[in-house]
């Protein structure tokens, strides 16, 4: 028995130090000291921000009030995200979590994206939503979730929130990241700057180029 515990504890210890190192590197990197409270006025960007000095650190860095009452709606989505990450929460700086609100109008929508830095995970305060995510093979993983339920979507994957219901709806969102990063899919390829070429659209989407102009226009800027 102590032979085989000897043969088998060198891998056992291996897989474990990595399955550690695995879960470490799958969100923002570990603070080195009690806080850092983001400096947003420097320039300097090292993979995150620059210290604000302690002498200057106020309760206020580490308070936010933002996400208390709903969100006003006057889109044509019928969504709002009220973000609280590093930028609103300065003393988030290297502590690897933040949080949003979204708000939902009846048959409102959070459209189809991803967060490149992050998995997030909806608490739903109130209504329900139908929400989901698309595995790189494909496959839609999507359910109802209603008052008091939760709903996890991956980092990187595609996912979106709808109200299909006849009342407003609102979840709490809370991320493995300062700065998770959102990138709406149809907003990324229809309205980038430079924009992405009409040919490498109307192939991927099997769509004419007259339609990915029209599909583009309705991106466009409201002058």
């Amino acid at each position: 028995m102590l032979r085989s515990m000897a043969t088998t504890g060198a891998p056992l210890l291996f897989i474990l130090l990595l399955a550690a190192s695995t879960a470490t590197l799958a969100a923002d990197p570990d603070a080195l000291q009690d806080i850092c409270v983001a400096d947003l006025n420097n320039t300097i960007k090292v993979n995150g921000f620059v210290c604000k000095p302690a002498a200057a650190v106020t309760a206020e860095d580490f308070a936010f009030k933002g996400l208390a009452k709903p969100a006003v709606i006057n889109n044509t989505l019928g969504a709002v995200v009220t973000v609280a990450n590093v930028e609103k929460i300065p003393g988030l700086n290297t502590l690897g979590v933040s949080l949003a609100r979204i708000d939902f109008a009846p048959g409102g929508l959070n459209p189809p994206h991803t967060h490149p830095r992050a998995t997030e995970t909806v608490f739903v305060l109130y209504g329900a939503l139908d929400v989901g995510f698309i595995t790189t093979a494909n496959k839609l993983i999507n359910k109802t979730i209603v008052v008091g339920e939760t709903f996890v979507f991956p980092r990187g994957l595609v996912h979106f929130q709808k109200n299909n219901g006849d009342k407003a709806a609102a979840v709490i969102s809370g991320f493995n990241s300062q700065l998770p990063g959102t990138q709406p899919i149809a907003a990324a390829l229809f309205s980038a700057s430079p924009p992405v070429p009409d040919n490498v659209l109307s192939k991927a989407f099997q769509i004419s180029t007259k339609e990915v102009e029209k599909i583009k226009s309705r991106f466009a800027p409201k002058s």
